[in-house]
């Protein structure tokens, strides 16, 4: 742009291209989002996302299903933090024999839900219960008590929420397994349970998986469910 000189010069100054500063950039702070994390003071949302689970047990357990419904708040929802947490939990049953207890249970797990943190802690707190007058086999599975297959119906719903995982067992491992079923298989013609639970009827109690899937082959027990050996 040229501009007109209107007046007289009276002095004049030179400057060197060293002397020429560029402007300042200003740096824009990156602002990190505060994430929404449960906690005891969280008011209960009007809507939650919720899963009833049916539990069937054997009639001298509890002559009526129980209902389990958990319910789930989504945190940070709309964002790529998102994720589901358990809020709360209720149990439901025709039969009032165990009111009191199952009453009392939800209501300490519901606390420990909206305590928030890491909750899958209750999964094997729950099914480490023993009954003392014995357990129960329930669809080819041995189930110390009632309280641990609520345990198991907790687990699962973890599991599907994500806050839980089935660990992987390598190929090696999964071929080991499958041939060892084949082999048992080829040997005894099925019988009832085995085609009910897919395991040899002289298969033993498994400690770890709570499957009677344990047989010998060449001298070590081996579940032939979870994989877990003897040797190793």
């Amino acid at each position: 742009m040229t501009r007109k000189i209107e007046s007289k010069i009276v002095s004049y100054k030179v400057k060197s291209k060293d002397a020429v500063q560029e402007a300042p950039v200003q740096q824009v702070e990156e602002v990190t989002p505060t994430l929404e994390t449960m906690h005891e003071e969280m008011p209960r949302p009007e809507i939650l996302l919720g899963t009833t689970y049916k539990l069937k047990t054997p009639e001298h357990v509890s002559e009526h299903s129980l209902f389990i419904t958990i319910n789930d708040v989504v945190l940070n929802e709309g964002t790529d933090h998102a994720m589901r947490q358990p809020f709360e939990i209720f149990i439901n049953s025709k039969s009032l024999e165990h009111y009191q207890w199952i009453v009392a249970l939800t209501r300490i797990i519901s606390a420990v839900f909206r305590k928030g943190g890491d909750c899958t802690f209750l999964v094997e707190e729950l099914r480490s219960v023993f009954d003392p007058k014995g357990g129960y086999w329930n669809k080819g599975k041995y189930v110390p008590s009632l309280i641990a297959e609520i345990g198991n119906v907790i687990e699962q719903h973890l599991m599907e929420i994500g806050m839980l995982h089935n660990p992987e067992m390598d190929e090696h491992q999964k071929a080991f397994l499958e041939a060892k079923r084949a082999e048992n298989t080829a040997k005894a013609e099925p019988k009832a349970e085995e085609v009910n639970t897919g395991f040899p009827p002289s298969a033993t109690l498994c400690y770890k998986c709570h499957n009677k899937a344990v047989v010998v082959k060449d001298g070590c027990q081996t579940c032939l469910n979870c994989g877990d050996s003897k040797c190793g």
